[in-house]
């Protein structure tokens, strides 16, 4: 999953808001400008950002998350009172409050959100806040690019870039397909853009590469909410067979690489279509959906400093849930169920602390909402083993040891094991240390370091992916 499924505390309440202030920056009150302050939940850190502008009593501002890639949330009231400050975003169901110092350099003041408050000290910022990306590509570029549509499944037409090498070719060539949400061609998350980054690299060193907008979002049209993993499929599909069909592609090596439920579709595509003649799994999973999702919940729970009777009930609730979601037929009918069930659980669980079910029943409804979509669904019940033991292509698979979304150990063995069933000799599997589900490299693996770190993709990454598509067979 690219973005994990595991709720981090502020990223699903982001909605997209206007970017920029609507004003322009004024020294008349002591508020104007930017403020950056560090939300602490447990071992998670969170940097947040508030743009204010205006004069004159009258303050307009947005707020930022850099490190969950949220930008330009509106910001419903905004105050200074003589030194007394407020900051209401109810959107995300949250205030800022706190007193700003003589000399104008820092707030002191809470956070609340959903009953809960956080100490939080803004420190003004000599100018706009910006992030660090090294790795983003700027042009003038080496190679082509061209602008293009596809036809896929069910009327849908993606939007997509190819990347043409120079020279005639033909070229080996990659179709990218993005993880779990809704993404744009770029992979577009936490402030990064992956496959723009491994666009460029793979482009530079001779591979033709198309990377396209998820159906639903960008120029892309069909609906995402209502598409599962077989439908990516489809799209990863589609997308390959037009890749294919350009003149200056080699037919022989064209193949899909997809990142963490991406790395899924191009599995079972590559189960179901010949055409497909090789797969790069990136963070791919190996196990049941409902598994991973499990596991998933689990690591990041631990790493963020959770104890073992927390986690234990966590995971208990969310398997009564997944057992629900993959029982319950009509969706109205689970939503109801499921809530029910988690309050009966709340309730009687007693290695819960009372402010951990508070914010549990805060949020369950949503949650449970989510079991119902069509995608969580069907992912709880998908097995990449079923498609991978079909697969007959060199695959490479890779994944960092610092990943909590996908964790290498078990998803990495899980993949090998299937690919030995099928008896594919022409396969790697690899475990990069030290780097995250991100594949960069990282201290915790925790999500919340995903945009604080500069680096976008790990060249070892990059170079793993290189070296395994030149070298096949012409």
């Amino acid at each position: 999953m690219s973005r994990p499924l595991a709720a981090l505390f502020l990223a699903a309440a982001f909605g997209a808001g206007p970017s920029g202030l609507g004003a322009e920056a004024s020294a008349a009150d002591p508020l104007a400008g930017t403020w950056v302050g560090e939300l602490a939940l447990g071992a998670i850190t969170i940097r947040v950002v508030f743009n204010v502008a205006g004069a004159g009593g009258t303050l307009s501002a947005t707020m930022d998350s850099p490190d969950q890639g949220a930008k330009g949330i509106p910001v419903t009231a905004a105050r200074n009172d003589h030194g007394s400050i407020v900051l209401e975003v109810k959107g995300i169901g949250g205030v800022y409050r706190g007193t700003l110092s003589g000399d104008g350099s820092r707030v002191e003041g809470q956070w609340v959100q959903g009953g809960s408050t956080f100490p939080v000290v803004l420190k003004r910022s000599p100018g706009p806040f910006t992030v660090e990306r090294p790795q983003e590509p700027r042009p003038p570029f080496p190679y082509r690019e061209r602008e293009v549509s596809i036809p896929s499944a069910d009327g849908v037409v993606l939007a997509g870039t190819v990347a043409i090498p120079p020279g005639p070719g033909p070229f080996a060539a990659v179709v990218l397909v993005t993880g779990s949400g809704p993404q744009n061609r770029d992979e577009e998350l936490m402030g990064h853009k992956p496959f723009l980054v491994i666009s460029d690299y793979l482009a530079r060193h001779g591979i033709e590469v198309l990377r396209f907008d998820d159906r639903g979002v960008a120029h892309s049209t069909g609906t995402f909410a209502d598409a599962t993993t077989l439908d990516f499929a489809d799209d990863a599909e589609a997308a390959l067979a037009f890749l294919a069909a350009r003149p200056e592609v080699d037919r022989r090596r064209v193949g899909i690489a997809g990142h963490s439920e991406g790395a899924l579709d191009a599995a079972i595509a590559a189960a179901r279509n010949p055409a497909v003649r090789f797969v790069v799994m990136l963070a791919g999973p190996g196990i049941r959906g409902d598994q991973l999702l499990a596991l998933q919940a689990a690591a990041i729970g631990r790493a963020a400093g959770q104890d073992e009777a927390t986690l234990a009930a966590v995971g208990e609730l969310n398997r009564r849930l997944y057992d629900l979601a993959e029982s319950e037929v009509d969706p109205t009918a689970l939503v109801t169920e499921g809530r029910a069930e988690a309050a009966r659980f709340l309730e009687r669980d007693t290695r819960l602390p009372q402010a951990v079910k508070d914010e549990l029943n805060r949020s369950i409804g949503s949650q449970v909402a989510q079991l119902a979509t069509p995608w969580i669904r069907t992912f709880l019940r998908l097995d990449p083993a079923d498609y991978l033991s079909r697969i007959s292509v060199p695959v490479l698979a890779l994944n960092g040891s610092r990943d909590l979304q996908v964790p290498a150990e078990v998803n990495l063995a899980a993949v090998r094991a299937a690919l030995q069933k099928a008896g594919n000799t022409r396969s790697r599997v690899v475990e990069l240390p030290g780097l995250n589900h991100l594949f960069q490299h990282a201290d915790t693996g925790l999500p919340s370091e995903y945009g604080r770190i500069p680096e976008t993709f790990a060249p070892e990454a990059l170079a793993a992916m290189e070296s395994f598509i030149r070298a096949l067979p012409r």
